[in-house]
């Protein structure tokens, strides 16, 4: 850390190199993912949820192999009404946040990123006609994937910044 005084004749900040004498030399503030800050727990973690994705990859088979071409879903507008309305809450509590400037903007933005890629992917894969397809691509180029790719870079952006 810099300390910084006022040059007396000009007024002007000053700035030493000498750090301040609570800080130890040689300590980075922001230590590597992997170093022994990491508690034990956090790795366990860790492993957990990469065994689980890597459970799920022949899970991916077993359901190609065995759902149906054409499902009919009884609350089909629910669920996308659901899901718009959790895109929505999401653009406006990361819109709060960030216009507040609030860090946490960046939980919010990194989740509103996904739904939004999620739902232009539902979108383009659900649409059953020539019209619907076209609609979906419309959407997906127009509001949701260049929202989400704000979102993200937001996220991504509050993640790099030191605390």
């Amino acid at each position: 850390m810099m300390l910084s005084t006022r040059d007396a004749p000009t007024g002007q900040p000053q700035s030493s190199e000498e750090p301040l004498a609570s800080e130890p030399q040689g300590t980075d503030p922001n230590p590597p993912p992997h170093s022994a800050a990491t508690s034990r727990g956090t790795r366990r973690i860790g492993r957990l949820l990469l065994a689980s994705g890597l459970g799920l990859l022949p899970w991916m088979y077993v359901l190609a192999a065995g759902l149906p071409a054409v499902m009919t879903a009884p609350r089909w507008p629910a669920a996308w009404i659901g899901l718009d309305v959790l895109e929505a809450a999401g653009l406006i509590t990361t819109g709060m946040l960030a216009t507040r400037g609030d860090r946490r903007h960046a939980l919010s933005a990194a989740a509103t990123t996904a739904l939004l890629v999620v739902d232009a992917w539902f979108d383009t894969m659900t649409a059953t006609s020539t019209s619907d397809l076209g609609a979906a691509i419309a959407m997906a180029l127009c509001p949701e994937l260049p929202l989400a790719a704000v979102c993200g870079w937001l996220a991504i952006r509050a993640s790099r910044q030191r605390i």
